[in-house]
């Protein structure tokens, strides 16, 4: 076991669902609710990799704190009625990490509730600990408090831990964490993104068996 404990990130990392589920519904907003504004699936993901969604929301479409709550609660009647679907030999990462002793945790932008309805609907390992979207904004990727105190739960120390992750903000919160970090490179071909990823994070894995390989 190379890591006493992995972190995943949920959305693009563990299952697909910015292309079949969160694209589709924050485009369905801004139909609703700025006329006339409209984002690509490529500009999604660009702009959740950098500055991330909250800044983008605020900086692009001028969303206060009330507008994001708003937008929140929209997103959250969406996905309830929408299961993404994990890739596969992801299962098989945790089962095995779980079966050598080791912690399986989450640190994502999607809700505690929705990532463990995600986890049983697909089959996957209880995660130990969640950090979702309902947490404080302070608490949230890329600030580096899910990190640092899973490391006080758990008893382990910056070596002990792989954030898993497809975006900038979970390499930020890696990097201030003092975590190591592997890129998730399956759920999109994005040159900007993989550039970034492959310049800046050691670890960058184009295909989920890559990453089992590593871990193992």
């Amino acid at each position: 076991m190379k890591y006493k404990c992995l972190v995943f990130d949920h959305d693009d990392t563990v299952v697909n669902s910015t292309a079949t589920i969160h694209h589709p519904c924050f485009a369905e907003y801004l139909r609703k609710f700025y006329p006339g504004e409209s984002m690509s699936l490529e500009d999604y993901f660009l702009l959740n990799f950098d500055p991330g969604f909250i800044p983008m929301c605020r900086e692009r479409y001028g969303m206060t704190d009330a507008d994001l709550v708003h937008e929140a609660r929209f997103w959250q009647n969406y996905v309830k009625d929408h299961v993404p679907v994990a890739y596969p030999g992801v299962r098989e990462i945790m089962e095995r990490q779980r079966a050598e002793g080791g912690l399986v945790c989450v640190v994502s932008h999607s809700f505690d509730y929705n990532i463990r309805r995600d986890y049983a609907a697909n089959g996957l390992p209880e995660p130990d600990a969640v950090y979702g979207w309902e947490r404080p904004e302070d608490q949230r990727k890329p600030h580096p408090f899910p990190l640092t105190d899973l490391m006080e739960r758990f008893f382990l120390r910056p070596s002990d831990v792989l954030m898993i992750d497809d975006l900038k903000p979970g390499y930020d919160m890696a990097a201030a964490a003092g975590a190591d970090f592997a890129a998730a490179g399956w759920a999109y071909d994005i040159p900007e993104i993989e550039r970034f990823m492959r310049q800046n994070c050691p670890l960058y894995f184009k295909t989920v068996q890559a990453l089992a390989d590593w871990v193992r």
